[in-house]
């Protein structure tokens, strides 16, 4: 039986509590009264609950409610996606309106499509160490905001997918009103409906329409988070559909209703959400009692304690800290606090979070703060005094769609943070060019990420000559580099120890920064140039880059349609270790060059033949029998 330890005392952990002669009796009550409430709880469905909540009501009458059926007017905000920065295919823009596609099923540029699917972005040589301690129902990869036109009270959601659904995972409403002139004082984040992440096993598209909870507040701020790990390709979404009414239903104030949120489902986000609010009280060890004793913690030593207690969530933590000085001193160790993310509790955390966690971070050396901060709930001010007390022992900083930065920011994490090796800055598009100059201080850093970022590109040159130990470079989406081919040559003079390289969508590298780059970085492991349009195999750029890049793993030639067979044997004589390949949309690819590097890549878990126009469906059949340890990829329109 799991009891919320806010409920327990501090004499709870002195006295046994099965000493007490009462304590058979209360524990039998006790018992019988938590089974009733579960049990009421979960012998009714959410349809159920409310109907019955209409019943007991039934002696007041309800005004007559239109219901609107609204799509989305605007895509606000979101954290990846396919397309690129300068049009509309696969672009998450695609969200705002009425369908494109549906209900038609399959690959199709008129849809939101996001970056990644599956897994195989955490089986190369890119990917990064997770973050211990989260919560086990924290499952969100992405996610997109969406803007309607006119708040209301949601009645239903429909999310139309078109194409490999079963990635949405929660849904949120905002209180606050993207069009209002006046920021509210408080901005509430409620969970419309969340489960884990499901297999669905068939591509076509459906209607989602998940059972979703009531709130109390009227919204037109929609967001949607995605895990796609269960994909077996990329997810697309066409519209979103908000259900709802303009006036919230009138309850009588003398009867008592069941809570939604006492039901399983909600459980843990909504205990999660009171114990990070609890961060916004300042507790101290002098407001406990003093005990003479601590029952059998006093014979556990402090390092078991201490080991015990490092498998909690933060919530977790904030809770037992509360139940006693013992306990509080071990939840309040900065050694807890080592590796620590917040991006669970985005929707939760503010200023004065961050204020009261900075005496228990002052030795964090891992810190994510990816989504948090947006609407004005952090301030700049409030985040440059966090880091520096907190951040000078920092060794990786997480900071994906940090809305919330400028320059200023940057400059902190430059001057504090000097031990720093592993910056994301991914999707923080509201960052100023000028800003990121700052970032070639840390010249510590073995890992950079500034994916959809306003990175120049003399910013840039100036963080390769300086952070000459890098490692993982991010610069997908990256609109604002004028010539990629210059930096490509800094790369190669400067990067020598760069194994992993991110180019996806960039615009403009030709067949000379990519002889500067296989000359240079003879260690590179994984290179995206998925959607490079002036790439040209007739330069012999892949050859080039398969006979000087024997270590390659993961090659992404996205979209460049002059791919032909020679490049493809000139992999599968290289570059025998390669495990994943997309050669999506060419038509100079024959099955027979396929089988080769088939034969010669026995490591090769991932090959994406999508639109190669010689490779039809009877050949990746074909394939798929005679190299059974290799997913073929072949995406379909209807």
């Amino acid at each position: 039986m799991h009891v919320s330890s806010r409920y327990l005392t501090c004499k709870s952990f002195i006295t046994p509590i099965w000493m007490s002669p009462a304590f058979p009796m209360l524990t039998v009550l006790s018992m019988f009264y938590y089974i009733c409430l579960r049990r009421r709880a979960r012998t009714a469905s959410r349809g159920e609950l409310m109907n019955n909540r209409r019943a007991i009501e039934s002696n007041r009458t309800l005004p007559i409610n239109v219901e609107l059926v609204q799509y989305a007017k605007e895509v606000l905000d979101f954290s990846s996606h396919y397309g690129s920065e300068n049009s509309m295919s696969y672009t998450m823009w695609n969200l705002a309106g009425t369908p494109n596609v549906y209900p038609s099923s399959g690959d199709f540029t008129q849809t939101a499509v996001f970056r990644t699917y599956g897994t195989w972005w955490e089986a190369c040589p890119s990917a990064r160490l997770r973050f211990t301690r989260m919560p086990p129902n924290f499952h969100s990869q992405d996610y997109v905001e969406l803007a309607f036109e006119e708040p209301v009270y949601p009645t239903a959601i429909h999310v139309l997918e078109t194409y490999h659904p079963g990635a949405v995972v929660r849904i949120l409403a905002c209180s606050a009103n993207p069009y209002s002139q006046n920021l509210p004082a408080e901005v509430r984040w409620e969970i419309l409906w969340s489960e884990p992440p499901i297999k669905v096993n068939s591509p076509q598209a459906r209607r989602f329409a998940p059972s979703i909870k009531r709130i109390n507040f009227p919204t037109n701020l929609i967001r949607l988070e995605i895990n796609s790990s269960l994909l077996d390709y990329y997810t697309e979404l066409d519209a979103v559909v908000l259900h709802g009414v303009r006036e919230r239903p009138v309850l009588s104030l003398n009867t008592s209703v069941i809570d939604m949120n006492d039901l399983d489902d909600d459980e843990d986000g909504e205990r999660d959400s009171c114990c990070m609010d609890s961060l916004n009280k300042q507790f101290s060890a002098a407001a406990f009692r003093d005990w003479t004793t601590n029952g059998y913690f006093d014979k556990l030593p402090y390092e078991l304690i201490q080991l015990i207690l490092s498998h909690l969530t933060v919530p977790d933590l904030c809770r037992l800290s509360q139940t006693c000085k013992l306990l509080y001193q071990h939840c309040c160790d900065p050694l807890q606090y080592i590796h620590l993310s917040l991006q669970p509790y985005w929707a939760r955390i503010n200023d004065t979070a961050l204020e009261y966690l900075q005496s228990r971070c002052i030795l964090v050396q891992w810190l994510n703060l990816s989504w948090i901060g947006n609407r004005g709930t952090i301030s700049v001010s409030a985040f440059s005094r966090f880091l520096k007390v907190c951040g000078s022992e920092l060794v990786r900083l997480e900071l994906s769609c940090g809305h919330f930065l400028n320059e200023t920011c940057l400059e902190v994490i430059a001057e504090t943070c000097l031990h720093l090796q592993e910056l994301n800055l991914s999707s923080c598009d509201k960052l100023p060019p000028q800003a990121f100059n700052h970032v070639a201080k840390l010249c510590n850093l073995t890992r950079l990420i500034l994916y959809r970022t306003k990175v120049e590109q003399t910013a840039l040159l100036s963080i390769l000559n300086f952070c000459s130990e890098l490692q993982h470079l991010s610069l997908g989406s990256c609109v604002m580099i004028e010539d990629y081919d210059t930096i490509a040559s800094m790369m190669g003079a400067k990067c020598k120890k760069l194994r992993t390289l991110d180019l996806w969508r960039c615009k403009n590298i030709s067949e000379n920064g990519i002889a500067e780059l296989a000359s240079g970085c003879p260690l590179l492991e994984e290179i995206d140039l998925g959607w490079c349009p002036t790439l040209q195999s007739s330069t012999g750029c892949f050859a080039k880059l398969a006979r000087k890049l024997p270590n390659l793993q993961k090659l992404f030639l996205t979209a460049n349609r002059s791919v032909c067979d020679s490049d493809i044997e000139e992999l599968a004589t290289n570059c025998t270790n390669l495990r994943q390949l997309d050669i999506l949309g060419t038509r100079m690819v024959s099955p027979a060059s396929l089988r080769k590097l088939l034969e010669s890549c026995k490591d090769l878990s991932l090959l994406d033949v999508s639109f190669c126009s010689q490779i039809d469906n009877r050949v990746v059949l074909e394939l798929n029998a005679n190299f059974p340890n290799v997913l073929i990829k072949k995406s379909f329109t209807q």
